[in-house]
């Protein structure tokens, strides 16, 4: 059966169910992107975060608004020093029948941090006491500071008190797994007829570049409440393919909107499209071999002057994106953005592109001289900002080259230090709070894809973890993004805006600035 005929059943279906019963809903979800795995730990894109968040609950869980909202645990209970949660789960159950104790928790979060496991997000529980020291391997993994109680109440101490803990807790590096068949199945856990699930949802196949199928868990713990009995996850990494599939019928959301084509969307579908603001930067890492003159903060801060971000957010994005020149998004809680400066941001372009043909004079760069490389994700949408973007670097006497790399295994070579001159990259907030941008740059992150490393950048996020007072808090970690940007270790370019297709039949979406709109709050009129 083709794509075609398998969505075209799953939308027959809805219609020879209408006036029955025992109908089955059926939802068809464009994504970005398959996933690349379904192991939690082993995950890092919003794509594979949309379709863990529909298969599994965490403690704690994103409401329909974005909001963090009780999950697993129905209370908790914080000690007098901000230091010591202790979590009161609900009953529930796995979708194997198992009910889901304290101690699936408790595996999970050790799994994740033990560098066996060389999990990149394990630094989203850094903030757990021990969890740093034993991922780099200086501590066993038994000293993480989680402790089950009883199978109904778990504990974790943190290093210190954690103003976004909880707000950390709704990320899939913090969902609970299945402890028996992880350790039954090995790295073959995920495969639809051993993966166990917690969430509203659970897996039934999964065809890769084809989609992703899950059945609703009749185990979940509000299953009464889940209305969309069945969810196609689509792959679209051509958004011009899903937007047409949605004006057929055959889908019913898409998560993303080609920009060149924004203006035949706001004539055509302009009550099924949704932009809102979204904690998310767009970006460029800088890396470059050995020896090479990107590794001189003026060749980057040159290439980063000669970037049109007003032309990039306005002619490639439609007007959908907002330039910039920051790593942290505008918007987020507990930071002072305006603290933080680039000192050629409201420089006329002419003079910038004066002042960067200067500065690669002086570190020794001539006209013509310099190639650079850059590589980026599919993606209509990311080939014509690079390709702007190469443009405009030949205004300054360096050659571009561009280089398109399939979406699922892009991000793993970012990772994995794979070598490359300039990269598209994108990150998008798991929690609301400045920490989740600028942990990215801190030494031996993973997600460090430039591979940067500054003592005084390091000292300021230690410092920062352990200052009770927001507001200097705040003063600490503009002071780290001002480093970062003065060296120009990365090349923000945009802030996020989320950009969706949402049919009119489709009930309980809403625009959130985390763009959380898991199926469990959606259904179909």
């Amino acid at each position: 059966m083709t794509m075609r005929d398998l969505l075209a059943a799953s939308a027959l279906s809805l219609v020879l169910g209408a006036g029955a019963v025992s109908a089955e809903v059926v939802m068809n979800r464009g994504n970005d992107t398959d996933p690349a795995t379904l192991d939690p730990h082993h995950t890092q894109t919003v794509s594979e975060s949309r379709v863990l968040k529909d298969l599994f609950d965490g403690l704690v869980i994103q409401s329909a608004k974005g909001e963090a909202i009780p999950g697993i645990a129905e209370s908790w209970d914080l000690s007098e020093d901000g230091t010591v949660y202790t979590f009161h789960l609900r009953d529930a159950k796995w979708s194997n029948g198992d009910p889901v104790t304290a101690g699936d928790f408790s595996f999970a979060y050790h799994r994740i941090v033990d560098p066996m496991t060389a999990a990149g997000y394990a630094s989203n529980l850094f903030a757990i006491k021990n969890a740093e020291a034993i991922a780099s391997g200086k501590m066993p993994v038994d000293q993480l500071g989680v402790r089950v109680i009883d199978d109904k109440t778990l504990e974790i101490t943190l290093n210190s008190p954690t103003p976004y803990f909880i707000e950390l807790l709704t990320h899939q590096a913090a969902l609970p797994l299945h402890q028996k068949s992880v350790e039954e199945f090995g790295d073959q856990f995920t495969r639809p007829e051993n993966f166990v699930t917690n969430g509203a949802y659970k897996l039934e196949s999964f065809t890769p570049n084809s989609q992703l199928v899950m059945v609703k868990n009749p185990e979940y713990y509000n299953a009464d409440q889940v209305t969309i009995d069945r969810v196609n996850w689509i792959p679209f990494e051509d958004r011009s393919a899903c937007m047409r599939r949605f004006e057929a019928g055959e889908v019913q959301t898409c998560t993303d909107v080609p920009a060149e084509q924004m203006d035949y969307v706001k004539a055509n579908l302009a009550d099924s499209l949704r932009i809102a603001p979204y904690l998310g930067t767009y970006y460029l890492p800088v890396k470059g071999a050995e020896g090479s003159p990107l590794k001189d903060a003026r060749v980057r801060k040159a290439i980063s002057m000669a970037i049109d971000r007003d032309f990039i957010a306005e002619e490639v994005w439609a007007g959908t994106m907002l330039p910039s020149y920051k790593l942290v998004p505008p918007g987020i809680a507990n930071y002072d953005g305006d603290a933080v400066t680039v000192d050629y941001a409201d420089e006329d372009l002419f003079d910038r592109e004066d002042d960067a043909k200067a500065l690669l004079e002086e570190a020794g760069v001539a006209p013509g001289s310099l190639t650079v490389e850059l590589r980026y994700n599919t993606g209509e949408n990311h080939k014509n900002t690079m390709a702007a973007i190469a443009d405009m670097l030949t205004n300054i006497g360096i050659n571009a080259r561009l280089n398109e790399v399939e979406g699922t295994t892009y991000f793993n070579y970012l990772r994995e230090d794979g070598p490359f001159d300039m990269a598209r990259a994108g990150w998008v907030g798991d929690y609301n709070d400045p920490q989740n941008f600028l942990m990215l740059y801190e030494s031996g992150v993973a997600f460090n894809y430039s591979r940067w490393s500054n003592a005084d950048y390091d000292a300021a996020l230690d410092k920062a973890a352990t200052t009770m007072d927001l507001g200097e808090r705040a003063e600490i970690l503009a002071g780290a993004e001002q480093t970062l940007l003065d060296d120009q270790a990365i090349i923000p370019i945009l802030a996020y805006s989320s950009r969706a297709l949402v049919a009119a039949n489709v009930e309980g979406y809403e625009d959130n600035l985390m763009d959380a709109h898991a199926t469990r709050w959606l259904s179909l009129n």
